[in-house]
């Protein structure tokens, strides 16, 4: 459902959503804080005078989920995700998972969505512009998990503020309710609009917290120091400027090889600064990745994702890290979305390469690949 309201050219936009698995599997009736959220006027969830209002009620699919948040994360103005739903996590990785519909303990890796999944899609946002408010219950594993490592379980960056209640897992049998985002639904039908830290204190007194970890700005991980400039015996007196907003500015206005061009120097200061394979620098090949996809160019974009797998594997992170999993499987949408038969051609051994090494979360992609490949190499060439 798409709601708007006011009168500004670059409103601020809200996700709302509401996951658990169909059956005995769910702990928590999300979808029951969906009716009370959506009688709030649009402005009061994004603090804006004009809003954008997009609900997903019991998703089924992660993809669907993963493509909704790229929209989202694409707005101008700010952005505020409303997450109610469940956690658990996967026996292989023992990563945290938003469970969806069609989520079961043995289906977790296919048909969940990765935690992690967040913060990769929202890194080139400007920081200070997005906020994750959550209500969750946790499987009793995710709880024994945050009970050993707390809030950095769930961490999404030190640029996005992380606000809300995450429960233990109820002792009946009956599904929780979502009492924290209620809460906060029913402050902002009485009139009131306080800021987000204030409404967090609100709805954590007049929400169930029994037992429950209550997460905010001042509980995630601490903002990296500022990089040194080139040859600097110690770090600069004052912080460099984030780059990134002026690049996602650029990209957003059409102005794709300005925002391509500051982020191919900003990776070569990072390879000056840190050397060839350092997080550093791969984190903007990635930046540089994503630019070409907002750019519409997907070969170019194929092609910086393989380069970030192939430099994460060869710094020996492993065929199943989410980060190397991740930048598999956007070359892999990249890939699929290149016109151009003969580029298609050339990059897929690549990747073919890259897929037999990392199969990634979705069952078949190698068959997948395969099967599209043979398909290309079907087609006739094109005259020229």
């Amino acid at each position: 459902m798409l709601i708007t309201g006011g009168e500004t050219t670059a409103p601020g936009t809200a996700l709302l959503i509401a996951a658990a698995p169909v059956g005995k599997g769910r702990l928590v009736d999300a979808g029951a804080v969906l009716p009370a959220l959506a009688a709030v006027p649009p402005s009061a969830l994004t603090g804006t005078p004009a809003a954008t209002v997009v609900e997903l009620a019991d998703p089924l699919d992660p993809q669907t989920v993963l493509t909704r948040i790229r929209a989202a994360a694409t707005a101008e103005g700010p952005l505020f995700l409303y997450v109610a739903g469940q956690l658990q996590l996967d026996r292989r990785q023992r990563l945290p998972h938003l469970a969806l519909a069609r989520t079961t303990p043995t289906t977790l890796r296919y048909t969940a969505l990765p935690w992690h999944w967040l913060a990769s899609e929202l890194t080139i946002r400007r920081p200070g512009t997005t906020t994750v408010v959550v209500d969750l219950v946790t499987a009793p594993e995710v709880w024994r998990r945050l009970a050993d490592e707390g809030p950095r379980l769930l961490a999404l960056g030190s640029a996005i503020r992380l606000y809300g209640r995450v429960a233990p897992p109820p002792d009946r049998r009956e599904a929780v309710v979502p009492s924290y985002l209620a809460a906060c639904a029913a402050i902002w039908r009485s009139g009131a609009r306080p800021d987000p830290t204030a409404l967090h204190e609100q709805a954590a007194l007049q929400s169930d917290s029994a037992g429950a970890l209550f997460l905010a700005p001042a509980a995630a991980m601490p903002v990296p120091a500022a990089v040194p400039p080139q040859g600097a015996a110690a770090p600069a007196p004052a912080p460099v400027e984030d780059p990134h907003p002026a690049i996602l500015a650029a990209a957003q206005a059409g102005r794709h090889g300005e925002a391509a061009a500051v982020a191919a120097a900003w990776e070569q200061r990072e390879l000056r600064a840190y050397g060839p394979g350092s997080l550093q620098a791969v984190h903007w090949l990635e930046v540089r990745a994503d630019l070409a996809r907002l750019a519409g160019d997907p070969a170019l974009s194929c092609e910086l994702w393989m380069a970030a797998a192939d430099t994460r594997l060869t710094r020996q992170q492993t065929a199943d890290d989410p980060d190397v999993e991740g930048a598999v499987d956007r070359a892999h949408h990249q890939w699929e979305q290149i016109a151009d038969p003969e580029r298609a051609r050339a990059a897929a051994p690549r990747l073919v390469a890259l897929r037999q090494r990392v199969p990634g979360r979705q069952r078949g992609a190698l068959r997948v690949l395969r099967r599209r490949l043979e398909q290309l190499h079907a087609s006739p060439p094109v005259a020229g």
